[in-house]
Formats: structure tokens, sequence, C-alpha cells
């Protein structure tokens, strides 16, 4: 008998699937060739098979709008059905779609097409319409590529801001909301894409930043002075076709219109007249007067050199000098063109500063050298006023109404303040008057209380060319809270650092509440400051591997710019990019005059205005009478 020894117990299908490897010899145990890599798509942001996607998204949604309609037509195929008392059948949508006769047998043609076809697809649209006015309501409130909507604004829309034009102004405290006159709250700026306006509230102080022909002024100048509650201001180089045209009639409607048109913009007749020395009764005045010369003359770069100091100085003295005994501003070009004349100094000195006095006696008996170069450079700063045309605006006139600030401020009146850059140009008459209306308005403001009611609205159209205020990034941090409310619009940043310098233009910047950024921003190193302010959101980026054969999915966020700086450039005319305080940016629809209900009596008015011009200047030209 042979007695084997039993062997390594296996499972039956281990060792019938292989039979060879259980008995084999042992040896050596060898690693076999590397298993094949499984081969992987690079990742990508689109989908390797795009036309199968969209053709079974299209499939899912054909089939859930047939299901729809088809349950739709079953339901009311019943109730028709009920109705006239016939069968009705089971549940079938698809044939109460296809073979509604055979559902409904009894039903007569009519009925049949009524409630199978035409109720169900009305009522599909009904619900489609419901459902889009919905998602786009939620994405206003929700806004737009990270931009604020009406949720993150709302202290810019009606209900917000007519609740606080009640605690800015006492006399709306007692008017109830739903009553007020929107453009009694706050200023227009534009409406979101929904449609909800969005309104400055009468404490914000504006400015703009659009470049020409981008609708700063249709847009943005035009439709604040017609809706201003109270007292409106002006500047501008342009008249015809213009704010000038396009306002007059509608604001002289209201209030008394003044035009102070040195240059002859507009050809305006002269009709009043403004005592440019009125402020300048005390040294502080007079060189705030003196101020606006010298800056309508030179940048910012250099407007703190020698010369200009010591002109600066002068001319202060001579305006004090001729303010406090009461003379007309062409004595000062008097006594500029003759050094010599003692008679300011004796005046200074009657009117009891004696220490402007001596300074003035120390440049006149200064080496004449620098003496002559002082006189010369102060006679420039105040050159157009040898124009007579231009210093009759600006002296006294018999036969022709005062231009009072202190009386304009309190009234619905309008002034409108014209003027071009370039040689001649009236400018520093411009810059001085804006400056008399709004430090006149503060002054009203404290002895009311501490706020102009209504408020007064300073357009300053074109500030960086005919209305140089040399301290107006200051006066930004205080206007606001008197309830002066300035809009200060240029065509460039770049344009006020030319004016105010890097530090003012940025402390304007700074200090103004709402900012508007319309199209034509051509400024690269502005664009991306303003694509970082805007800020960044996060955007969902899907990867598709693809695997022998399968495919897989993946899901991530990045980081990107709402608005970068290519798309801040390119924003199309009528759009501006809104900049307030404490609220994420937000993208607006600006509200054109010439789209409104009422643009066509305006729209006539502006023509006629238009009309006049001309024909005023041909009557000049020809010697006629304008």
């Amino acid at each position: 008998m042979t007695c084997r020894r039993p062997g390594p117990l296996t499972h039956p299908a281990i060792s019938a699937a292989a039979p060879a490897r259980a008995h084999a010899p042992p040896g050596p145990r060898t690693r076999g060739p590397p298993l094949p890599k499984t081969a992987s798509a690079p990742s990508t942001s689109s989908s390797a098979t795009p036309g199968t996607d969209l053709a079974l998204a299209l499939l899912i949604g054909a089939a859930t709008v047939l299901a729809a309609f088809g349950s739709l037509a079953w339901t009311l195929g019943n109730a028709a059905a009920w109705f006239t008392h016939t069968p009705r059948a089971a549940f079938a949508p698809i044939a109460a779609v296809l073979h509604p006769k055979q559902l409904w047998p009894h039903l007569t043609s009519g009925w049949l097409l009524a409630a199978t076809r035409i109720a169900p697809g009305l009522l599909l649209l009904v619900l489609a319409a419901a459902v889009l006015a919905l998602w786009m309501r939620w994405r206003s409130r929700r806004g737009s590529k990270g931009l604020a909507g009406a949720a993150e604004l709302s202290a810019l829309l009606a209900k917000d801001t007519a609740a606080k034009a009640k605690g800015l102004r006492p006399s709306l405290a007692l008017v109830k909301s739903a009553q007020l006159d929107p453009d009694e709250t706050g200023l227009l700026v534009g409406n979101l894409p929904a449609g909800q306006e969005v309104r400055a509230s009468w404490e914000d102080v504006l400015l703009a930043i659009m470049a020409p022909r981008s609708g700063k002024t249709s847009g943005l100048a035009i439709p604040a002075i017609l809706r201003a509650p109270g007292a409106v201001l002006l500047t501008s180089n342009k008249a015809g076709g213009d704010a000038w045209s396009a306002t007059f009639d509608a604001r002289a409607r209201l209030g008394r219109v003044w035009t102070l048109d040195p240059q002859q913009i507009a050809h305006a007749t002269r009709e009043m007249w403004w005592d440019v020395l009125a402020d300048a009764r005390d040294l502080g005045g007079a060189r705030r007067l003196a101020g606006h010369f010298v800056a309508a003359s030179v940048d910012e770069s250099n407007a703190g050199d020698f010369w200009s100091t010591a002109a600066a100085n002068t001319l202060s003295a001579l305006f004090l000098a001729a303010a406090r005994n009461n003379r007309p501003i062409t004595d000062v070009l008097a006594w500029l063109a003759s050094p010599s004349d003692r008679t300011p100094i004796d005046l200074l000195r009657d009117a009891g500063f004696p220490a402007v006095a001596s300074q003035l006696q120390g440049t006149v008996a200064g080496a004449v050298e620098t003496r002559d170069g002082i006189y010369e450079t102060a006679r420039q700063y105040a050159a157009c006023l040898l124009d007579p045309n231009i210093a009759a605006w600006v002296t006294p006139q018999d036969d022709l109404p005062q231009f009072r600030p202190e009386k304009f401020v309190h009234a619905k009146d309008t002034l409108y303040l014209l003027s071009k850059d370039g040689g001649g140009s009236a400018s520093a008459l411009i810059a001085a008057a804006a400056d008399a209306v709004m430090r006149a308005a503060v002054r009203a403001a404290e002895l009311a209380g501490g706020r102009l009611d209504p408020p007064l609205l300073a357009i300053l159209d074109e500030a960086a060319n005919v209305c140089k205020i040399s301290d107006l990034p200051d006066l930004y941090s205080h206007l606001g809270s008197r309830g002066v409310i300035p809009i200060t619009i240029l065509q460039s940043y770049r344009q006020g650092v030319r004016v105010w310098g890097e530090s003012g233009m940025d402390a304007l910047w700074s200090a103004a509440t709402v900012k508007v950024i319309g199209s034509g921003i051509d400024d690269a190193d502005f664009a991306d400051k303003l694509s970082r302010l805007v800020g960044e959101h996060d955007v969902e980026t899907v990867s598709i591997s693809v695997s022998d054969g399968s495919r897989s999915t993946s899901t991530s966020m990045r980081q990107e710019r709402i608005l970068a700086p290519d798309q801040i450039r390119a924003l199309p005319k009528g759009k501006a990019l809104l900049l307030a305080t404490g609220i994420r940016a937000a993208l607006l629809d600006l509200r054109p005059w010439y789209r409104e209900p009422d643009a066509g009596p305006l729209a006539k008015a502006s023509s006629e205005a238009t009309a006049a011009i001309t024909a005023r200047a041909l009557a000049k030209v020809t010697g006629g009478e304008a």
C-alpha cells in the first residue's frame, strides 16, 4: 500500500482555472511586464464632446416640455369632458397630445382644440413668463458677474433715499414717503439693468470721469439740472446743442436764469453784472480771488514757484485795496501797469492793513528786475480783464441787475457760467463765481441750522478747463454735509492730476462719496486701478478627463476679475460704473434727457435756443444787432 502526502488545499475554481500554475515547480520569482498606464486627456474647461452634451440637454428639455404639455392637455381634456358630461380618460399625457380624439371621442373638435392645444400652450407661456420674471428679479437683486445688485444698493434706491431725504430736509419731514416726488429725495444717477432708479442722497458729493461724447452732459449734467429741486450752478465751455440750450427754458419756468458769458459762448446779451471783489474785503477772500487767477494760468506743477507766489501776493494786496475802498477791479489793472503808484499802499494803510501795505511797498521798492518780473507775472494772470467786454461783466453797471450769490442760494434760480479754455480765457472769473456761490451756500446753511434746504446743485462740467478751484479737493470733505452737492465732471483722471497734482486728485477721488465712470477710459493704469477696486469673484471651472473610453467630470473654483481693464475701457456709451462708499461696484444705465417721455418739448426748445445762438453770432459778424 502506497502512502501519498496530501497536497495543498485549493479551491476547485482556482484549480480549474489555472492548473498549470498549481503544479508548476518552484522557481525564482520574476517581475512581469509593467501594466499599461491609463491614458488620460488633459484637463480642460470645456467638454470633450460638446455636441453630445448639447444634444442630451436638448433632449431632456424637449422631454420635459412635452411631458408638461401632455399633462396639461390631459388635465384640461378631462376637465372639458366633465364640463360636457362625457366620459373621462385614464392618464395618458402622450396620447392627449398625439391622439386626443381617441381619448375623448365624444368631444367636438372645438373642445379638443381648446383643451389640448390652445389652453396648455397659453398656460405654459404664462408659467415661463413668470419664471423668467422671478429669475430677472433675483438676478437684479443679486447683481451679475459679482457686481452689486438691488439688495446691496438698497441705500441708493427709492425706499431708503426717501427716508433719508426726510431726515436731511426739514421741508419734507411731514410729507408721506408715498407722496414724495422722487426728484425731491435724491439726485438721479442712472438705472440698474432691471430698471430700478439709483439716486445719490442730498449729502453725497459726486465725481464723474467720462470721455468726450460718452454721455456726460446728456446723461448726467442735463438730467440733474432738469430734476434739481433748488438752485443750480453750471460751468461749461459750450452752449449751443449743450446743457445751456437744453435746459434754459425749463429752468426759466422755475426761477430767474442768470448767464455769465464774458467770452460770448452763447453770444448772450449782457443782462447782469457780478461784483468779483465782493468777497475780497478781507485778506482771506482776496487771497482766494488771486488764487483763482493763478490757477487759471498755471498747472499745479508750476503753482508754487517764486514768481507765481510773489505775483499771487501782489494780486491779493491789490484786490484787497480795491475791495476795501469800493474801487472797480479795473483799477487793479491800472496799478499793475504802474508799480510806482503808491495809491494801493495808502489805501491799505487807511483800511487797517499796515502789514499788507508794508509787504506791497517792499515789493515795489525791491530790485527793479525782481519787481518788474513779479508785476509782469501778475499782469499775465489778470490779462483777461484787459478786454473791456470781459471786464464789463464784473464791474458795476447802474442799468443792469447785480447778481448776488447770497440771495441766489435761497431761490430756485439758475446760474450758467460759460467760458473757454486757451488764450484770453475768462476761466478765472468762472472759477471765482462758482466758488463765491458755493461759499455763500455754506454760509446760508450754517445760518439755517447746518444744511441748505432745498440743496444747491453745483455741476462743474469741464472743471479742469474752465473752473480750476485749487482747493476743490478740500471743499469736498464738507460741502455735502451743508446741502451743497457738487458734481465735478472730468474727461480723464490724468486731467485732474494736471490741475490738482497727484495728491490733490487722490484727495478728490477719496472724498467723493459717489463716483461715476463712463465709457472711453483709455488710461491703462487708471483702468487697472478701477478693475482692482471692482474686485474679484469665484468662477466655476469644469474639467473633463477621458480614460479608456470613460469620462469623468470635476468642478473647481478660481478667482477672476469681475471687470478686466479691457472691459472697463470698452464700456458702451450709455453705461457707467458706479462706485459708492461702502457698496460694491455696480453697472448702471444712464438716463439721457432725450430718451425721457418729455423729451419732445425739450428738444424743440434746445433747437430753438441753438438757432438763436447762431443768429446772434451771424448778426455780430455782419455788424447787425445781437
